[in-house]
């Protein structure tokens, strides 16, 4: 959280320098107090009075105040703040921070900032790719600043990017979760599976079922929240996820097979939440199937058993959570699962309970593990995924 947080924003000669003001207005409204301080340059594309009336601080632009000679100290900036954001950053502040060249009031306050550093790179294409560019922004990551990738929504670690500033509310969301207090899933890889598949019949048909992936993607951005690396392996629905979150679209049983399979090694727990056909057509029409007199008749054969085939890859220092959807005998069902499966434990929905899964906001849980059953209440999915999260940190 960024309540109580206080931010240095740095502000430079881009053309981006307006959406400054979006970013300002996002941090305080998260509870942050912003500082800022701007390049000469930067004074060309926003004027010092628009960001004053957003922070109620006074812009700090240069060593001493026009107004009265005061010393502007970077030093005590240094170590006012808890983090510093240097946005929109341009190729010749980013180039003069690489190298140490103090010729501006935001370079000197970077040079003495004792709080993490985020750079959210502004340029068009071709300055962004060129090789000094790119050389600056490596030197800048080995001294441990965090450079937000253009276009990305997350910390980077390659040069993918289009060169444009990252959207201001990424840029909030990067701050925020950076400056979450470490949890136990911090730093840790989590594979979540949220939606339904879609199974073709013909290529206007298929088979499906109601799932709206709600309970997926309140997972995925819980287990995000406090600090997992999350891969959200997400068949076809319309929901959004944070920008920071790894999203991989499937439509089939068998592309999440293949996206879950390859994503599970290098994760340290699995959520299997999505609601994946047990059958598919057997044989897929290339063309639509018209309406006949007769009857017609779809041979079935079973789809990829994708939360036995990760149980089977699943090492020592692996969790595995999966889930059951039932609508009769449910804990019977659901203990089956649980070693059928070698999870850890069993997510247990019931279709019996109205108001709750498919199309729902809320859900009504009970968790089973081989320590026994634990029943909760009905409760909003955002709730529920923290107390599913809570139950996995307990097994790391």
């Amino acid at each position: 959280m960024l309540k109580g947080k206080k931010i240095v924003l740095g502000i430079t000669g881009s053309i981006a320098a307006y959406k400054s003001c979006l970013i300002i207005r996002g941090l305080i409204k998260r509870g942050a107090e912003v500082q800022v301080v701007i390049t000469p340059a930067g004074k060309e594309f926003i004027t010092p009075i628009t960001l004053s009336a957003l922070t109620h601080k006074p812009v700090i632009s240069e060593f001493f105040s026009q107004r009265d000679g005061t010393w502007h100290s970077h030093v005590d900036l240094g170590l006012w703040a808890d983090a510093m954001l240097i946005a929109p950053c341009t190729a010749s502040s980013i180039g003069k921070m690489a190298n140490g060249i103090a010729d501006n009031m935001l370079i000197t306050t970077y040079l003495s900032m004792k709080a993490p550093v985020f750079i959210a790179p502004a340029m068009d294409l071709d300055m962004y790719r060129h090789p000094s560019t790119q050389h600056n922004l490596e030197l800048l990551r080995s001294f441990g600043n965090h450079i937000i990738e253009p276009g990305t929504g997350f910390l980077a670690s390659g040069l993918e990017g289009k060169g444009r500033m990252e959207e201001p509310e990424n840029i909030i969301e990067v701050l925020d979760r950076a400056l979450e207090p470490n949890t136990v899933l911090t730093g840790k890889h989590v594979l979540i599976t949220a939606g339904p598949t879609y199974e073709k019949i013909d290529p206007v048909r298929f088979i499906g079922n109601y799932s709206s992936g709600k309970m997926g993607f309140a997972l995925a951005e819980e287990c995000y929240r406090r600090g997992a690396e999350v891969t959200l392996v997400a068949g076809p629905v319309s929901l959004k996820c944070s920008a920071g979150i790894h999203r991989v679209n499937v439509e089939s049983c068998d592309e999440m097979y293949e996206a879950a399979t390859e994503a599970f090694p290098k994760s340290d727990a699995a959520i299997l939440c999505a609601a994946v056909a047990d059958f598919k057509p057997s044989q897929v029409s290339d063309t639509k199937i018209n309406r006949g007199k007769d009857g017609l008749h779809i041979d079935l054969q079973p789809t990829q058993d994708i939360a036995a085939s990760l149980g089977k890859m699943k090492r020592e220092d692996q969790r595995l959570v999966c889930f059951a959807l039932e609508t009769n005998d449910e804990e019977q069902h659901a203990e089956a699962k649980l070693k059928k499966k070698n999870a850890d434990f069993i997510v247990l929905n019931s279709t019996r309970i109205p108001g709750t899964t498919f199309r729902s906001d809320d859900n009504q849980i009970a968790i089973i593990s081989s320590a026994g059953r634990h029943d909760y209440p009905k409760k909003p999915k955002a709730e529920v995924a923290a107390d599913i999260i809570d139950q996995l940190e307990q097994l790391f």
